[in-house]
């Protein structure tokens, strides 16, 4: 359980690092120093992305993981992602950053979050759920009564998490390229 502070103690438990224990939270970016922080969690994002990428798909300028527009949208993160409508949260064990999760507001009540992250060194301790249980309570607190994501249908580990927490799969929006439909999915999941 998360407490008010966003902490919570790791209980004993196996993990494909053994057994440990530690302290994990979860914080809401604020400055600079934590936009350094989720710019650089995004950028080892990226490149575990290209790592995994299956090679028969398409590549390119115009892809949204190309390199250059990938870093100039790193750039505008505290703009897209601003307090009170959207979010930047941070997930730590102990004191090293190892996850992220961002949200906006995408229409009035709904929000759409981006760029879920947990690095590989950080895999294993359930933050990834924790994370997502803390965006939801700062998204209620918000006034949002929906949220909705876009993914990759490879990272079929993420597809089962956002499953167990709830989300369900819903149509392509309109005008969604058809030569993509195949290769990423939508979800949504009711907030209140």
């Amino acid at each position: 359980m998360i407490s008010s502070t966003g902490k919570t103690k790791l209980e004993r438990g196996s993990s494909r690092r053994g057994v440990q224990l530690g302290v994990v939270s979860i914080r809401m970016a604020e400055d600079a120093d934590d936009f350094d922080v989720a710019r650089a969690l995004c950028r080892d994002w990226l490149d575990w992305h290209w790592r995994h990428y299956p090679s028969d798909w398409p590549k390119g300028a115009d892809h949204p993981m190309d390199p250059e527009r990938f870093e100039a949208i790193l750039q505008d993160l505290p703009k897209l992602h601003r307090r009170p409508h959207g979010g930047i949260l941070i997930g730590s064990i102990g004191k090293l950053p190892v996850g992220c999760v961002m949200y906006h507001e995408a229409e009035p009540g709904i929000a759409e979050f981006k760029r879920m992250f947990v690095s590989e060194s950080g895999r294993g301790h359930g933050l990834g759920r924790l994370m997502l249980q803390h965006m939801f309570d700062q998204m209620i607190a918000d006034g949002y009564r929906k949220v909705f994501f876009s993914s990759a249908v490879f990272l079929t580990h993420a597809r089962a998490m956002y499953e167990s927490v709830g989300f369900v799969g819903i149509p392509h929006p309109a005008g969604f390229p058809q030569a993509w439909r195949e290769r990423e999915y939508f979800m949504e999941r009711a907030l209140v």
